[in-house]
């Protein structure tokens, strides 16, 4: 359990939240619910993000109401209440004072009331805010009340003038990170460099990808996280060419390059880390060609995010590089110009340069201001920096000794005040830094 330090944060993140909201606004959200795996045997329940940030709650099934009114309000939470026969399997539930007194809450009820309690909560609320499509139980409540008041209109209870979705509000508070939420990132992607450090130590022909797989997740674990962030991608060979490859079965070979995309979760806050090393610790020509490359682009693309820079200035960095890059290769050809243009080389770099991080590994927040371009970089923005080159064994216009290699490389920048910081630093990435590596 957390400590009270970090459920102030989530009030103070609560207040500024309602803040911008109009007088007379509902807030209802919904914490995620225990997924089945198999038969009856369930999932490890982690919160949804959204609702998390505002509470920091981890109780399945519960209800977040923030309701305002003359520039102030009010905090419920409903909780499931824990039956005794079910205790003896799960174990003990977070009664309604304890919750209340732990989550920092002005009323706490049990689940079991908030159907009653609804009709009431509706009482002077002119503006509804729910995240419409994430609960369809909760969303079919909520329109049925309403209709229900507008059926019977003349006992004096007036409906909601309208319903909105919070989650843009929350999205674009997510997108600025605080300290706290900083320190967890910090920490995910510090134990992310344990891990793929012994990855690339541990690594060598004859072992199976998934052998580095249960070595990186076991680093996770014995260092604090709570796993995984996403599927771990350990390919090797050809596999390397598969973005979202995670069979990770495959026996990798003398000569393979090994792609390692593994990021934990720290506190329910993700890092996102990839690197691309050989398998005998020595890269071949044409792998190191094309390495070289990719290292320049990140390189060039990293320095470009500052505040003031636009999210999408390191992008068009990277593929210039790219571009240029598979010119000298003679794996492209014409102007770098007229191949960014026509969009040549997206037959090798088929994915954006990186995306949002946070709660999610692909965190909320907008890329595109209300006028559609690119969001400029502010202080406290967390993004991944992952240029790649994947050249499929099926390209046949492609010289042999380039088929079948696929590499990335990939970090977690922070936006900082006067430029950023790189939180995955520390993991070799230089060819010099990998073939020294024992």
């Amino acid at each position: 359990m957390k400590n009270n330090f970090n459920f102030k944060i989530f009030a103070s993140r609560r207040k500024l939240f309602i803040n911008e909201l109009p007088d007379k606004s509902l807030v209802i959200l919904s914490n995620g619910l225990v997924l089945i795996y198999s038969n009856d045997v369930e999932h490890k329940f982690k919160p949804d993000s959204d609702f998390y940030y505002l509470t920091g709650v981890e109780e399945p099934n519960s209800i977040c109401i923030l309701k305002k009114d003359k520039k102030s309000f009010q905090y419920l939470l409903y909780i499931e209440q824990q039956e005794k026969e079910k205790e003896k399997w799960v174990g003990k539930k977070l009664n309604k004072e304890k919750a209340k007194a732990i989550y920092l809450v002005d009323e706490t009820h049990y689940l079991q009331e908030f159907d009653t309690h609804l009709k009431k909560l509706f009482q002077g609320a002119e503006h509804i805010f729910l995240p419409i499509g994430k609960n369809k139980t909760l969303d079919l409540k909520i329109t049925n009340l309403i209709n229900s008041i507008n059926k019977n209109n003349r006992n004096g209870i007036k409906a909601p003038k309208n319903i909105s979705d919070p989650r843009p509000v929350i999205h674009k508070m997510r997108l600025i990170k605080d300290n706290y939420e900083i320190s967890c990132i910090q920490r995910a992607a510090e134990i992310s460099r344990e891990a793929h450090i012994l990855s690339m130590s541990y690594a060598r022909p004859g072992i199976y990808e998934h052998e580095l797989e249960a070595l990186i997740e076991y680093k996770f674990r014995s260092r604090g996280a709570l796993g995984p962030a996403y599927p771990s991608i350990v390919g090797s060979g050809k596999n390397c060419t598969v973005l979202h490859y995670i069979k990770n079965n495959k026996k990798i070979q003398n000569k393979d390059l090994i792609l390692v995309d593994a990021g934990c979760e720290y506190n329910y806050y993700a890092s996102d880390v990839t690197r691309t090393y050989p398998a005998n610790k020595k890269f071949l020509g044409a792998q190191k060609d094309i390495y070289e490359i990719i290292l320049e682009a990140q390189l060039q693309a990293i320095e470009k995010i500052k505040p003031g820079k636009k999210f999408s200035d390191s992008y068009n960095k990277a593929v210039q590089v790219l571009v240029e890059g598979l010119k000298e290769l003679k794996l492209l050809k014409g102007s770098t110009e007229k191949i960014i243009k026509k969009g040549e080389y997206k037959k090798f770099f088929m994915h954006k340069l990186g995306h949002w991080l946070g709660l999610d590994v692909h965190d909320a927040g907008p890329y595109f201001d209300e006028r559609g371009n690119s969001i400029k970089l502010r202080p406290g923005m967390v993004m991944t920096v992952e240029p790649g080159i994947y050249i499929s064994n099926n390209l046949q216009d492609i010289p042999q000794k380039f088929r079948g290699i696929g590499i990335r490389i990939e970090d977690d920048v922070l936006v900082t005040n006067y430029g950023n910081k790189i939180l995955t630093s520390g993991i070799p990435k230089t060819i010099s830094e990998i073939e020294s590596l024992s």
